[in-house]
């Protein structure tokens, strides 16, 4: 395996590297995460996939799930296997929040008219608008 070093003066596109690092399935879709100012690069927001990324940089993405924070390590030559993709950057993420576990009773219950309506709300509905209820 050939890893390709950024040196101090060499740069890279930052859509190819998201596509490279991946974290967009396409370069295209990692031009639309950028054009949506989900990306920022050293604390500044970067709205132009031609940007230029170096080694050292700092990268907050915000993707559909989860916030990522990176550090680019080197540049990429093609988009390879999850393997040698992380080694284009390292991982800065601070680990999720433990959510509080809920007992099955604490899973069932729910709020006052929050769900499937009973019989009698529906019938009350029914009322309200008597065309609707018939199909």
């Amino acid at each position: 395996m050939v890893e390709k070093v950024l040196h101090a003066g060499s740069r890279q596109r930052i859509d190819k590297w998201l596509f490279f690092a991946r974290m967009a399935k396409s370069r295209s879709i990692a031009q639309s995460l950028i054009q949506s100012n989900c990306i920022r690069i050293n604390g500044a927001l970067v709205s132009q996939p031609s940007y230029q990324v170096k080694t050292g940089d700092r990268l907050d993405i915000k993707l559909e799930r989860r916030d990522v924070v990176l550090v680019v390590k080197s540049g990429g030559d093609r988009r390879g296997p999850f393997e040698e993709a992380r080694l284009l950057y390292e991982d800065l993420t601070p680990p999720p929040e433990e959510r509080q576990k809920l007992t099955a009773f604490e899973q069932a219950q729910r709020l006052p008219g929050s769900g499937r309506p009973t019989k009698k709300e529906r019938r009350e509905t029914e009322r309200l608008f008597p065309e609707a209820g018939e199909n």
